[in-house]
């Protein structure tokens, strides 16, 4: 039987404070946001809330498993200073013999801050 289990973000295979978490990175490789499983029987549904505190939209790119443009790459342009925008809506990261991560990295650094959880789903 399947387990579900509610998580912080583990930017660095932590367990995650649930804080959100300030994007850094202006470019590629991004400010970790959270680290999957390794595990193959294991699968992270991932849930990413971006809010923008400048006065500007800003553009906002998630390396969702992977660095590579355009398969790992969602862009997203956030709208300044109104609140949170659902960014990455329950996609999945199933563990293999080397962790997926979910990095981000913005067009200016340090305005934008992502929130948001898993559903880790272990077989």
């Amino acid at each position: 039987m399947a387990t579900f289990t509610k998580l912080a973000l583990q930017p660095a295979g932590t367990t995650g404070t649930g804080l959100g978490i300030k994007v850094v990175a202006t470019a590629t490789a991004g400010t970790t946001i959270h680290t999957a499983s390794a595990t193959a029987t294991t699968i992270d549904e991932i849930w990413l809330y971006a809010v923008n505190s400048s006065a500007s939209d800003v553009k906002l790119t998630i390396e969702y498993g992977e660095a590579t443009a355009p398969d790992g790459n969602i862009e997203y342009t956030v709208k300044a200073e109104n609140g949170l925008y659902l960014v990455i809506p329950g996609l999945v990261l199933q563990g293999n013999a080397t962790a997926k991560v979910v990095k981000a990295f913005a067009a200016t650094a340090n305005v934008i801050v992502i929130h948001g959880y898993v559903n880790r789903i272990t077989a």
